[in-house]
């Protein structure tokens, strides 16, 4: 009798059908399945005929200065190729800033912009330089990507951008794409831009964004493994918050007029007649798809919508858990960490800070 064949001879006398999959099957089984979970029940899936994007430099200015840090600006546009629906257009900007003068390529992080010049606190809430200040003086650079070039940020621009372009100007079926994978698209799209660049370490790009853009940020750390680093700033539901937690963001207020247009027409169902518990997966599979790569994830006391609290309940131990097949760690027992104070723990890095929070890197 063979191994396999002893081994199956036991399963069957403890009536057991099949194990849960080790780290060895995460890669070739599990994944799969729960991008296949995500992709139909929660952030819709990319179409088949998603179209290639051509990056054109509009403008490259190595005369500036960013923190006194002289540094090269090459402005980019990412024509999507509309020869199939010629009615929308699709030009997906970029920006990308680097040091002057560096010896080989660099680190870059990516910003899921709200503007032309990516997002900055309000005034009077930072004193010190500025996060792109912080990154060019460590040897740095960065990228920052809007993301409305890429998808509309409401329902009613369903019908055009990437997501229109893709259905010819037509309303989405069910299962198709939200703004939330359209942008981390339009993020995977961009870095296939920066493999192209010789000033980039393609190896050390990470990617970063708050609040909706927290969320879009997780997403396209989670599909696409390039992404070396998330940093993950108060994404709340549809990001790093449970579902099934009843507090703060909830299930519901995506499935609102308001912000459904960010996930698959299909996760709707689960404000009605489908419940939270309903849903396949969960935040914390979500995070568990960078199984391979660090994430930090950033919130603060006041941000009520990302479930700061109480941990035990939050995808922060649960994603723990989820880790645990491909790296045996586990949290400390005791949470919550003190406010201010880094939880470190080698795939993970959290941090809570005291009010709301700022993306300051």
């Amino acid at each position: 009798m063979t191994a396999e064949e002893d081994h199956q001879l036991m399963m069957n006398r403890l009536g057991i059908n099949e194990i849960r999959p080790g780290a060895d099957q995460w890669q070739k089984l599990r994944r799969s399945e729960t991008v296949e979970d995500f992709g139909r029940e929660v952030y819709g899936r990319v179409p088949a005929n998603a179209p290639k994007v051509n990056w054109e430099k509009v403008e490259v200015s190595d005369t500036g200065r960013v923190g006194g840090v002289p540094v090269i600006v090459k402005k980019l546009v990412g024509h999507a190729d509309n020869s199939a629906y010629p009615l929308i257009a699709v030009n997906i900007e970029l920006s990308l800033t680097t040091p002057a003068g560096m010896a080989g390529p660099v680190p870059v992080m990516m910003e899921f912009g709200f503007g032309g010049f990516g997002f900055r606190p309000p005034p009077g809430a930072q004193s010190g330089p500025t996060w792109q200040e912080q990154v060019l003086a460590n040897g740095w650079g960065y990228a920052i990507l809007i993301p409305s070039t890429v998808q509309a940020d409401n329902g009613a621009g369903l019908t055009g951008g990437i997501i229109g372009l893709c259905n010819k100007g037509q309303p989405r079926k069910p299962d198709d794409w939200g703004a939330l994978r359209a942008w981390a698209w339009g993020a995977s799209r961009s870095l296939d831009y920066l493999e192209t660049d010789p000033t980039v370490d393609v190896k050390r790009v990470g990617i970063e964004g708050l609040s909706r853009y927290g969320k879009a940020a997780l997403v396209a750390m989670a599909y696409d493994e390039r992404f070396a680093i998330g940093f993950i700033g108060s994404s709340g539901e549809g990001g790093a918050k449970l579902h099934r937690r009843v507090f703060g963001e909830l299930v519901e207020n995506l499935a609102g007029s308001g912000e459904y247009h960010w996930t698959a027409g299909n996760f709707i169902r689960y404000a009605g007649p489908l419940t939270p518990k309903d849903l396949p997966v969960g935040a914390h599979e979500l995070i568990a798809l960078r199984a391979a790569g660090p994430v930090y994830r950033l919130l603060g006391k006041k941000d009520l919508g990302t479930n700061a609290f109480p941990p035990q309940e939050s995808s922060l131990t649960d994603g723990d858990i989820a880790f645990r097949p491909v790296f045996i760690t586990t949290f400390p027992q005791g949470l919550p960490p003190l406010r201010n104070t880094d939880l470190t723990r080698q795939r993970w890095r959290f941090f809570c800070a005291r009010n709301r929070v700022q993306i300051i890197p």
